[in-house]
């Protein structure tokens, strides 16, 4: 299975940690650590606010099927 999302790389490329946006969304660390090793996925509403606190397009957030 192919990673789904790109939470991880984003968080890189803004210098960004998972602490970080686990403060902004009111979220465990942890859940959020799942998301950033694609070991689950967060659902559609919190990948819009994952988006939102980065300040990118929800559509940078996602692998296109063909990677």
């Amino acid at each position: 299975m192919s990673d789904l999302n790109r939470i991880k790389v984003v968080l890189v490329e803004q210098k960004r940690t998972n602490k970080w946006l686990a403060e902004q969304l009111g979220k465990n660390p942890a859940t959020v650590s799942k998301w950033c090793t694609n070991t689950s996925q967060p659902d559609l509403h919190t990948l819009k606010k994952i988006a939102e606190a980065l300040k990118v397009n929800i559509k940078d957030l996602l692998n296109s099927c063909n990677e």
